[in-house]
Parts: C-alpha cells; sequence; structure tokens
C-alpha cells in the first residue's frame, strides 16, 4: 500500500502547489472551475486566506492518507478515507463560501 500512499501525497503536493500559486498570485483567484475570481475589497488577504485554505486542505488530506502506510489491501478502513476525503472537500466548499463573503465587494 505504499504506493496508494505516494499517489495519494502526490495530489496533496498538488494542492500545496495551487496553495502557492494563490498566495503569488496579483489578481482575486477564482476557486471554483470555471468561474470567474469574486471582486473582493482587499485581493492580497483574500488570495492569502484561499491559500491557506488549500494548505489546511492538503494537510488534512494528507493525514486522512496514513491508513495507507498501515493496512492491508481492501481493508474496511478504506471506506473511512473515501468518505473522510468526502466530507473534507463539502468542508472546504463551505470554508471558501465564509472566504468570499468576508472579502466580495
Amino acid at each position: 500500500m505504499i504506493i496508494g500512499f505516494i499517489i495519494w501525497t502526490v495530489v496533496s503536493f498538488i494542492f500545496v502547489v495551487i496553495g502557492i500559486s494563490c498566495l503569488r498570485a496579483k489578481e482575486p483567484v477564482g476557486f471554483f472551475t470555471f468561474a470567474k475570481p469574486p471582486t473582493v475589497t482587499d485581493i492580497k488577504k483574500y488570495n492569502k486566506a484561499v491559500a491557506i485554505l488549500w494548505f489546511v486542505f492538503a494537510l488534512l488530506l494528507e493525514f486522512l492518507g496514513l491508513p495507507f502506510l498501515f493496512c492491508e489491501q481492501n481493508s474496511p478502513v478504506f471506506t473511512v478515507i473515501v468518505l473522510g476525503a468526502f466530507l473534507l472537500v463539502i468542508a472546504i466548499i463551505i470554508s471558501y463560501i465564509f472566504i468570499e463573503k468576508k472579502y466580495r465587494v
């Protein structure tokens, strides 16, 4: 299951890279695919908040993947991992809605 953990780590790293690109952006960053970024009051603070959101998501996703190191293939624990990832995605969407509401003009 080491390969599964490595793939999980690569995906988490991709979210860290997204967070870094949000942090360095000069214009407001978009969150949802194919949606225009909102007009915000403070671009720098908004981008920093979105970047932190991506960093926290990547960290929690990585912790969620730790059972890959200890469980055998087809373990029932993987159901918990999948449900946890699903709930984590819902949590990031809700968190972004609060961020957008806070900085929207």
